[in-house]
């Protein structure tokens, strides 16, 4: 049992490695968001999506290639693929851009390199294109036909309809730049939530959850004492669980698989993590309300066995060229606040994002949406995000409280 004095240093404890895991990400969302803008107001979905429109390599790579260029936000992610789906896209290369778009975007990837490594980098490229293949292939094999014709219909043609444009005119002009800026702030009203509330989860996790209750859910006292492919097996299938009870999508996560590694999770379990940021409910959901639930679910079940199938090719290939990362990551080395890179790109991030507001309204003030509703109201998310806002709030005045008693 915790003792009072104890929980408020764990409390503080806490609320101050959250925050410093804010920290540590900063520059690299602002740089991930900021491309994304660009790669939003600059190419045409439109006229991207005719190549898109048949199930080869070709379509299959450009795909990939658009979806590593684009969002890391998981919903804007499902969103888009549903519009390439509706413009002619086949079901296939739409899947292949959901996890692009989730696996191999260039903010996740500094953020893996920042928080677990060059290895755990490695192999989420790699990995991000194995599970292309594989969900391609199983996708192929078992393509239900009749429920992605019915998903077709079901969706309503009018919507998502984009202007056509000049990319060269566009990206010489102000008002174009004014777009990236508008942009810029709409990803940001789309995924600020979701990061707060992993980034938080990952903070308090990483200091109130024991090692043993990792120990018991990913087998790791029993190494020694169990055949070792049996623990593997077992971390990669129980991983995408664990991930879904999160309930945290898209970048949320990759502090939390920072507290897997650091309790001795195998590198299976921490891909499979990973991989499963498009599993967690709320974005199967939200698949069910743009396919139908028997669609959605045929989408879950094969991203769940194209995430076990890869994390364990993954395992045994870098155990294999002798690379699979040997020993855990302090949280302790990467939550910490001190004049280094990371200062001084914040600093610059955070001039790049003033500009980019200032772009923003610029925006609404020559489109007169200042009146607009960018998805306000009291929901059940925004509660928990005040609710942990003031925990976060609550943490540092516990931290300050008992360095000043100390």
């Amino acid at each position: 049992m915790i003792e009072v004095e104890s929980f408020w240093t764990l409390y503080g404890e806490a609320a101050q490695t959250a925050f410093g895991f804010f920290w540590k990400a900063g520059w690299v969302f602002v740089l991930g968001y900021f491309v994304s803008a660009m790669i939003q107001a600059f190419v045409s979905k439109r006229r991207l999506t005719p190549y898109l429109g048949s199930f080869d390599l070709k379509s299959l790579s450009l795909s990939t290639l658009f979806g590593a260029i684009s969002s890391s936000c998981s919903f804007a992610a499902l969103a888009t693929a549903r519009t390439l789906f509706q413009k002619g896209a086949h079901f296939v290369t739409a899947v292949a851009f959901m996890f692009a778009s989730t696996n191999l975007v260039i903010e996740l990837g500094i953020l893996i390199m920042i928080f677990l490594g060059w290895q755990f980098l490695a192999a989420e490229v790699v990995g991000g294109l194995l599970l292309i293949a594989i969900s391609s292939l199983l996708i192929q094999l078992t393509y239900p036909e009749k429920w992605v014709n019915a998903a077709k219909k079901s969706l309503d043609e009018s919507s998502s309809i984009e202007k056509e444009f000049d990319w060269k005119e566009r990206i010489r002009s102000r008002k174009g730049w004014h777009l990236v800026g508008h942009k810029f702030v709409m990803e940001w009203q789309m995924v600020w939530e979701e990061i707060l509330i992993g980034f938080t989860i990952a903070g308090f996790m990483a200091v109130f959850v024991p090692a043993d209750l990792w120990a018991k859910i990913f087998l790791i006292d029993a190494a020694g004492t169990m055949p070792e492919w049996m623990r593997v097996l077992e971390n990669a299938m129980v991983a995408p669980f664990v991930a879904a009870l999160t309930f945290i999508g898209s970048m949320g996560n990759i502090p939390l698989a920072t507290v897997l590694n650091a309790n001795g999770v195998l590198f299976a379990g921490i891909m499979g993590f990973i991989y499963s940021d498009l599993m967690v409910p709320p974005l199967v959901a939200v698949n069910a309300k743009y396919y139908g639930w028997r669609l959605a679910l045929y989408i879950a079940g094969i991203m769940y066995i194209a995430i076990v199938a890869t994390t364990l090719i993954l395992h045994y290939l870098f155990d294999f060229l002798g690379i699979t990362p040997e020993s855990a990551r302090a949280i302790s080395d990467v939550a910490q606040f001190k004049i280094d890179y990371t200062f001084w790109l914040n600093l610059v991030f955070a001039a790049v994002t003033a500009g980019l507001i200032y772009l923003h309204r610029r925006h609404l003030k020559e489109h007169t949406m200042k009146g607009m509703d960018h998805g306000g109201g009291l929901t059940l998310k925004r509660v928990i995000v005040y609710l942990f806002m003031v925990i976060l709030a609550g943490g540092l005045v516990a931290q300050v409280v008992a360095g000043g008693a100390g």
